[in-house]
């Protein structure tokens, strides 16, 4: 539930979250929400990264994949993207823990 200070703004926030793992992997999750009575996401971006900086994974919503079912909803692996569904934050999160070991 959004705080009622928040209902009236109606503006587009961004919000970045950082998670390093031991081993050096990185997983950033942004979301560009707005609020108007209630939280509305716009875009979204989940990117994981080895300790050498190169993708693993990354959901997104950017609409650059019109033929996919899903579209705008995709997913990036080392060399393809494929359909999929809008993951939530919490199982993202899983999937990095799981690949990160």
């Amino acid at each position: 539930m959004v705080p009622p200070c928040l209902y009236n703004f109606g503006l587009i926030n961004n919000l970045h979250i950082r998670l390093r793992f031991y081993n050096g992997h990185l997983l950033e999750l942004n979301e560009s929400i707005i609020f108007e009575g209630e939280v509305r996401r716009l875009r979204y971006r989940y990117r994981f990264q080895d300790k050498g900086k190169n993708i693993v994974f990354r959901y997104d919503n950017t609409p650059h994949f019109p033929n996919l079912q899903s579209f705008p909803h995709h997913k990036h692996l080392k060399d393809e993207v494929i359909a999929i569904d809008k993951p939530s934050v919490v199982s993202v999160i899983r999937e990095a823990r799981r690949q990160a070991k």
